[in-house]
């Protein structure tokens, strides 16, 4: 386990800009502490591949930031969380922490006994959060859907038009009319359209951000995080221009150190 005194970087990685919604809670709750972002946009997106290829990408995605030194790997992606956290857990010497095993715990502390779940196809394929669920409550209904077109709408700022508020009730009416009490943001980008989504479901439905839970998570393994202010870095494998547009307006500040690389 990593101490308050380790002033490494924490490493995040995801298959674009999702997993900058992890980044900014991480930082939120560890101000001082170091973090590289790696936003894998050459390959984005991870949510309709393989999972053969989702394990390939994410090991070459850890092993770049492996190799940076830091002391933690958060894999920012649900659909890398549920396709190679296991893979990429024995292969690191390092701890490696994913997205979808807080949220889950998050889902079953607030429920009382049954949970939609929306995320990526991918994600929603692989059944994740139902396993991880049912593994602490067996009782639980669980009902995944997928709703990809979250993740345009997130990234060309769209979240908050009447575009979105439309395919978001396409999306949740379903899962409302089933009677979910709490519902999970199974991709990184859905709590961009948290606002939106709220309104959908009503006062009766509880959110659980699976980057809140994350970053809770990683908080209670790190400890103290240094003192000072951090200097962060990102790094992305194509389209710097479009990665530094949507993050800053995701993490609303300019975006610094940015770093074109490959793998």
């Amino acid at each position: 386990m990593a101490t308050d005194s380790d002033e490494r970087p924490i490493g995040v990685f995801d298959s674009g800009v999702g997993g900058l919604t992890v980044f900014r809670e991480i930082s939120r709750l560890l101000p001082g502490q170091p973090l590289i972002y790696l936003g894998d946009s050459a390959r984005v997106p991870y949510g309709t591949k393989s999972a053969a290829t989702i394990i390939r990408y994410s090991l070459e995605a850890a092993q770049h930031l492996a190799e940076r030194d830091v002391k933690m790997m958060v894999v920012a992606c649900n659909t890398a969380t549920a396709a190679a956290l296991p893979t990429l857990q024995a292969r690191l010497s390092i701890p490696v922490v994913g997205v979808i095993e807080p949220g889950a715990r998050a889902a079953v502390a607030t429920t009382s006994g049954k949970i939609g779940v929306i995320a990526t196809e991918g994600t929603v394929k692989s059944q994740a959060y139902s396993r991880a669920i049912h593994a602490l409550r067996p009782d639980v209904e669980v009902i995944e859907s997928a709703a990809p077109l979250f993740v345009p709408l997130a990234e060309e700022g769209w979240a908050n038009t009447h575009v979105a508020r439309e395919v978001a009730e396409i999306y949740l009416s379903p899962l409302i009319d089933a009677g979910i009490d709490t519902l999970v943001l199974g991709c990184t980008h859905y709590p961009i359209l948290r606002g939106t989504i709220e309104k959908v479901v009503g006062d009766r439905v509880r959110i659980v951000d699976s980057a809140e839970t994350t970053a809770a998570l990683v908080k209670s393994l790190i400890g103290k995080s240094p003192t000072g202010t951090p200097e962060h870095h990102f790094l992305v494998t194509d389209a710097e221009d479009r990665f530094r547009r949507i993050a800053g307006a995701f993490l609303e500040q300019e975006i610094g150190k940015l770093e074109l690389i490959s793998f």
